[in-house]
């Protein structure tokens, strides 16, 4: 099961706009300089080129994150997908999947991390896993996940991650996490203590 993170999806909305403008200006200032120079090619004019290229890479960094940016459930891990890689963390490392609205991953203390381009998402339910308090287990994560895929994404020992539909995502990963020992057992008789 995969769905697309709707962070890198946000982001393709807020900045789709600019990487169009950039070439459409480029091209715009390079028609007009021609014209009123009379065809003649200086370094103003080389320097409006530089727009177009910027532009399109632009566009193209940005459709290329939103198509990579994903959650995937695999047999090794909840893999957590970008542009540049990926980063899985095993089922072992999970204590609990809820689903939640992303607004409640940032309150009190953590209102500031709140950037403008998110308020869009916090309305919305969100894949919120919990790991377990194994610090090194933590801290390897934050380190792989924390400033790699989304700031403020990892917080404490919670990763929330906005999805299209984390209901599902949720019950697939729950389905896999490792059997608890120790856990309620759902009104089984105990033993007897021996005396």
């Amino acid at each position: 099961m995969r769905q697309p993170n709707l962070y890198a999806d946000e982001l393709w909305r807020r900045q789709r706009t600019w990487a169009l403008v950039l070439p459409v200006f480029g091209v715009a200032l390079l028609g007009l300089s021609l014209y009123s120079r009379r065809g003649v090619l200086d370094a103003s004019t080389l320097v409006t080129l530089g727009y177009i290229p910027i532009g399109v890479l632009w566009g193209s960094a940005l459709f290329l994150n939103r198509r990579r940016s994903y959650v995937e459930v695999t047999d090794a891990g909840l893999r957590f997908s970008r542009m540049l890689g990926s980063a899985v963390v095993p089922y072992d490392a999970i204590r609990s999947v809820r689903v939640q609205k992303l607004e409640m991953h940032f309150q009190d203390a953590r209102k500031r991390l709140v950037r403008p381009m998110w308020r869009p998402l916090m309305g919305k339910s969100a894949l919120f896993i919990r790991l377990r308090a194994d610090d090194a287990t933590i801290a390897d994560v934050r380190r792989r996940l924390g400033t790699w895929l989304t700031p403020g994404l990892v917080a404490e020992d919670t990763i929330a991650v906005p999805i299209p539909d984390p209901d599902p995502m949720a019950w697939e990963v729950t389905s896999r996490l490792p059997e608890r020992t120790g856990v309620n057992l759902g009104g089984q008789r105990r033993r007897k203590r021996p005396r």
